[in-house]
């Protein structure tokens, strides 16, 4: 009988394990960022041409059914604010790289990491807290539930 127990559960944890892991490989979110990582800087870009911060942050959430405004500044008036330590997948993360209020966005992809449209590297992973955006972090905001997205963390390395 101990036998019997010890393999109903040894399996249901792998059969558990095993569907975990398709839920992160299906992830809306993750289908719509990974496919353009390496896409160069454009500015005014919107499409996998070329893309700034908001043309990016645009895209994305065009491809998860969610309209947004054109640009950073206005896209950090949508949604609801949501602070630092409950980050989730998804959300948009802002940042005062101008000196002159919120003037680059991103999408906080979980992992203390955020995808983002770099005018150096294109489209790419960068931390949170590196040296350059910890001290321009200016907020975040979700957009849509985590739900329509199946927000995850994605291993993006």
């Amino acid at each position: 009988m101990k036998k019997k127990l010890t393999a109903i559960s040894l399996g249901l944890t792998l059969a558990l394990s095993i569907s975990a892991g398709s839920a992160f490989a299906d992830s809306k979110l993750d289908s719509a960022i990974k496919p353009v990582i390496g896409v160069s800087y454009k500015m005014g870009g919107t499409s996998t041409k070329g893309f700034d911060c908001s043309g990016f942050t645009g895209y994305v959430f065009k491809k998860l059914g969610v309209s947004l405004p054109r640009v950073s500044s206005a896209q950090y008036k949508v949604g609801t604010a949501v602070s630092k330590s409950n980050l989730k997948a998804g959300d948009l993360v802002f940042f005062n790289t101008s000196g002159r209020g919120v003037s680059h966005v991103g999408i906080y992809v979980g992992g203390g990491k955020f995808a983002h449209s770099s005018s150096s590297k294109g489209v790419t992973i960068t931390a949170l807290n590196s040296s350059y955006f910890a001290k321009r972090y200016v907020g975040a905001k979700r957009v849509m539930s985590a739900s329509k997205y199946k927000a995850v963390a994605v291993d993006y390395n």
